[in-house]
């Protein structure tokens, strides 16, 4: 197992990109190029800050206070009567915690969400709030779901390119 992968392995695979990366995955690739320090995933906080230095072999430092504080695990809730239905938070997902369709009611799927809070900015009514969670999903578990999110993605774009080529 590569230093990436070992370093991935040891993040609470938010993908809330707080650490100034895309997900959890390039900022363990960063840190193991030594193009990153370990202290900037939140969700982490001290502790995880200090396993991924110990496993870099660096000095612990603490959470860097550009990326904001730990927080304890917390979930999205969506106000299911302000909802408007605008997929905007669905879109914003990074683990697809969020479903329902256009013009439909909204719901979170609690086990799977992260709290990665990329759901708030998008929503155009403010009706996504969250809520203290017991845990965190398993990282394996979410990381698997970024994993298959980023593959349904890339094959809806190829989709769509196809057919728009279809018209030219």
């Amino acid at each position: 197992m590569s230093l990436a992968e070992r370093l991935d392995a040891l993040l609470p695979q938010t993908q809330c990109t707080k650490c100034g990366y895309a997900a959890c995955r390039p900022y363990a690739e960063a840190m193991a190029a030594g193009e990153a320090p370990a202290n900037r995933c939140p969700p982490g906080g001290e502790e995880g800050a200090a396993r991924l230095a110990a496993l870099l072999g660096r000095p612990a430092l603490p959470l860097d206070p550009a990326v904001g504080p730990w927080r304890p695990p917390q979930v999205a809730v969506i106000d299911e009567a302000t909802c408007i239905g605008c997929v905007k938070c669905i879109a914003a997902c990074p683990v697809d915690a969020i479903v329902g369709a256009s013009k439909r009611l909204h719901t979170v799927i609690a086990a799977w969400c992260t709290g990665c809070e990329l759901c708030l900015p998008p929503c155009p009514v403010d009706c996504i709030a969250l809520a203290p969670a017991p845990r965190l999903p398993e990282a394996g578990d979410s990381r698997a779901r970024h994993d298959w999110r980023a593959i349904r993605l890339a094959r809806d774009e190829a989709e769509r390119v196809a057919r728009l080529e279809r018209y030219e």
